[in-house]
Order: structure tokens, then sequence, then C-alpha cells
């Protein structure tokens, strides 16, 4: 079977309940559950959760809670990749064997189905061990600075103080929305970043991690702005 993934547990620290606050008008996680719903690929959409309440509202729009998470997975430590292997397991032992998993975010409004299929593709088509979305940085990060312990400025990275920006490689960052995989892979602990994995390139404006009250904000204008702006060349 192919499994849909979602975790999402309640004891979000930094932006308490996060998983199920309104976000343009419905709760967070609902739109990573439309995603993965609409690409029509997954035998389940599940939510892993520890919560009740995340559970109803999970249920409520489309997603099903086959278990709730146990307690020793559900803390603050705890990473996705253990939350997948447990529904791996879980659903094996169920008599329903996983051969590909997805992880999805609970908190990436952004994700489109498209890119979700586009990921499950290029994971079929490759042979690689996971497929998963990068963006961009928006800067150079040769040139990133540090400050000292005197508040004073300095280069992380002095060799390129002098080389101009374009001569500098590009580098790419984790866009925090989707982790396509072999089952096994999740099973066995593969390493995510590393040749064993292959990314799908997002756009930057379609791209942002939402951990703190501004990165809410910041998401919620740039989500607010792209829909304005399809819905202007629609």
């Amino acid at each position: 079977m192919k499994l849909c993934v979602i975790p999402a547990r309640g004891g979000s620290k930094r932006i308490p309940r996060k998983n199920i606050r309104l976000f343009a008008g419905r709760p967070i996680i609902a739109w990573s559950i439309q995603a993965a719903l609409e690409t029509g690929l997954f035998d389940r959409v599940m939510v892993s959760t520890d919560d009740a309440e995340i559970a109803e509202v999970a249920r409520a729009h489309g997603a099903e809670i086959p278990f709730l998470r146990p307690r020793e997975l559900a803390d603050d430590h705890t990473g996705t990749n253990a939350v997948v292997k447990q529904a791996i397991h879980w659903h094996n032992a169920q008599g329903m064997p996983v051969e590909f998993a997805c992880c999805l975010y609970a908190t990436a409004p952004f994700v489109r189905a498209n890119d979700l299929r586009e990921g499950h593709d290029r994971l079929l088509a490759s042979g690689k061990s996971f497929v998963f979305s990068v963006t961009s940085f928006p800067f150079p990060i040769q040139r990133a600075l540090r400050l000292n312990a005197q508040g004073e400025v300095e280069a992380m990275y002095p060799e390129y103080r002098a080389t101009r920006s374009q001569d500098l490689a590009p580098a790419w960052h984790d866009a925090g929305q989707f982790y396509w995989g072999r089952a096994s892979a999740f099973l066995n602990d593969e390493t995510l970043f590393s040749p064993a994995s292959l990314p799908l390139i997002l756009p930057r404006y379609r791209v942002q991690d939402i951990d703190s009250e501004e990165d809410w904000l910041r998401a919620e204008l740039m989500f607010s702005a792209l829909h304005t702006s399809e819905a202007g060349g629609a």
C-alpha cells in the first residue's frame, strides 16, 4: 500500500495548538489533508497524533486516525522518522504491508497535490530511497555573517569575502513539506540528506517554515498574495 502519514502531536510549545490553528479560514492541518486526498495516490491518508481534539479535526477533514500515537513518540525529542516507522510497522502488523510512504507535515499549507504526485513519480522512476521538497537559499550562504562574543561582525566563511556572489555555488535547504520514501528506507533509518535522495525543487514563494508567530504571519501574507495572484490570472 501507499501510506500518507501526517504527524501532528498535541504538545506544540512555540505556537500552542498550531496543528489545528486556523490558517486562511481553516485548521492548518486541513490544507495538508486536502492536498494528500487530491492526489488520488494513497490507500490511506492518516494523521499520527496523541491528541483527541486533533484527531477529531483531522477526521472532519477526511483523514483517518487508525490509532492514537503512543506517548513515548509524542515528546519534544521524537523525530518524524520514528513516527513514520511506527505507522509502517502498525500497518504491516495489521496485514496491510506498506511499500511506499509519504511523510507530510501538518503545517504545510503551501503543499500542492501536483508536487506530491511529481515526488511520487520521481521516486518510482529513480530507484532512489527518498524524494523530498527543497528550495534555494535567497542569499549565498558562503557570504553569511556571525556575531562574535563582543557583538562584532565576522564573516562565517572568510575565504569567500572577495568572491563575487554570482561565482558562488547555489545552496538549497529542506522545504519542510513532504518526504516520499520506500518503506524499507524509513524502516532501515536510511539517511535522508544523502545521495540516496533526490530533490523536488519548489519556488521560494511557496515555502515557509512555521515555527514562530512571525513565521505564521509571514506565511499568511504569502498565502493571501499567492491566491490573489492566481485568482487574478484565472
